[in-house]
């Protein structure tokens, strides 16, 4: 099988099959997952192709059900970015728009930002619920967000594993695959997808992210489940809190109506996708709406709140953040001259928050979710010079130094405004050729 796909010969539903459950079963090694990996990542894959693969390995584990709930059950995915803790008060606008979220997240690793590593910073907050647990939950709060349990597409995680030390993390194939397979096994029935694009977002051209929302798009919907996707700029962080603890207290800002513009934005543009998708909303204006007046009631916050203490984290955090750990040092990086902000390069910035100690190099590092960076300034901004642009906050005084030193490095100022700061740039849907760039937001 694996020289067929060496040779570009297109893989049968059946022989994907076979190969899936030697991967869950052990029986296929390593080095063959490698040299499948390799294969499908030098000759890529047909959508037949992928869609076998994705059904494959969704149902190398258990699927989810949720046949007994009054409402939708819906997720959203993010491909990864700077300052991205869109997860926390979309679920809670959701859940408060008649939605329910059987979301199962993953920690950050590099300079992208995990779900479940911003949760943990609430004393208390479990990531580790077993299906039984979940689906308490999903009646009684109407959502969890935690981890990957053991029983769900187990062939991805070890696939993954292999995908990384390939060097073929970047297939859009695989990703796909890897993705949906986790998706579906929550056994939702609509998916929204945020792809980001730009120097902070595993997609850094359009071009390639419109061809991965392309294919999540074509194969979720061909698997059964209506899928869109938003393309959104990921080039400077999103909103202005970056680390664990403090994009938390964002979370609970925005679902007060209190939150960053940009980050309103996109957790009601997605929100509106999915509200559409499942009839909750008969059109995107209207849903638009919907999700507005969520937050703006404060029962997408109560919603939220719900689920946090469900999960065994201290509910006090959404009424005071300041109960959230807080790092000890503080230090400011400032504009060097008079002009526009012309960059925060948000890759520099996530690396940054590494530094700092408040990301992964390697999924074994500890994360310290008390350190952090505030984005005082954003692009386009009018500024003079020694004004500060970002707030650092470490526990280490090295860490500290390093970090502003690349942080420094990461600021560019310019005598003109920069043009062309739309938030979302396109939205894909199965059976649509190109990106809707008239979009309104």
């Amino acid at each position: 099988m694996i020289r067929r796909k060496i040779s570009g010969v297109p893989l049968s539903a059946g022989e994907i099959d076979g190969f899936i459950q030697g991967v869950t079963d052990n029986s296929v090694r390593d080095e063959e997952i490698a040299a499948f990996c390799m294969a499908v990542y030098l000759r890529g894959m047909v959508q037949d192709e992928v869609l076998a693969l994705t059904r494959a390995m969704l149902h190398s584990g258990e699927v989810l059900e949720w046949n007994d709930l009054p409402g939708p059950a819906v997720d959203k995915h993010s491909t990864g970015g700077v300052g991205d803790k869109v997860s926390l008060p979309l679920t809670g606008v959701l859940v408060a728009c008649g939605a329910y979220v059987p979301m199962i997240s993953g920690r950050g690793l590099g300079h992208t930002g995990g779900t479940l590593d911003k949760l943990q910073s609430i004393p208390g907050y479990r990531i580790d619920l077993s299906p039984e647990e979940m689906r308490h939950n999903m009646h009684e709060v109407h959502a969890v967000i935690t981890g990957q349990t053991a029983s769900l597409a187990p062939a991805d995680r070890r696939m993954y594993a292999i995908r990384d030390v390939t060097g073929s993390v970047s297939s859009i194939p695989l990703i796909t695959a890897s993705i949906l397979s986790k998706k579906l096994a929550e056994g939702i029935e609509a998916l929204v997808l945020d792809v980001k694009v730009g120097s902070g977002a595993f997609m850094e051209t359009l071009d390639a992210a419109e061809r991965l929302a392309d294919s999540l798009a074509r194969v979720g919907s061909a698997a059964g489940v209506r899928v869109s996707a938003l393309l959104t700029r990921m080039d400077e962080p999103l909103g202005v809190a970056i680390g664990n603890a403090n994009e938390v207290a964002e979370s609970v800002a925005c679902l007060r109506g209190e939150g960053p513009a940009d980050l309103e934005t996109l957790v009601v543009a997605l929100s509106a996708e999915l509200l559409v998708d499942t009839g909750l909303a008969s059109d995107l204006e209207a849903a638009r709406k919907k999700a507005e007046e969520a937050i703006r009631s404060g029962e997408a916050l109560e919603a939220f709140r719900r689920m946090v203490v469900a999960q065994g984290g201290d509910g006090r955090v959404i009424d005071d953040p300041g109960l959230l750990p807080a790092a000890s040092l503080k230090a400011v990086v400032a504009a060097p001259e008079d002009g526009y902000l012309e960059r925060v390069d948000a890759r520099r910035v996530g690396k940054a928050l590494i530094v700092l100690g408040g990301g992964r190099r390697v999924q074994e590092d500890r994360v310290d979710p008390s350190v952090g960076i505030r984005q005082l300034r954003k692009v386009g901004t009018r500024i003079t010079a020694g004004e500060p642009i970002l707030e650092v906050a470490a526990n280490d005084e090295a860490r500290l130094a390093e970090a502003v030193t690349m942080l420094e490095d990461a600021v560019r100022v310019g005598a003109d405004a920069p043009g062309g700061r739309d938030l979302v740039l396109g939205r894909k849907r199965a059976g649509s050729r190109a990106s809707d760039n008239a979009l309104g937001y």
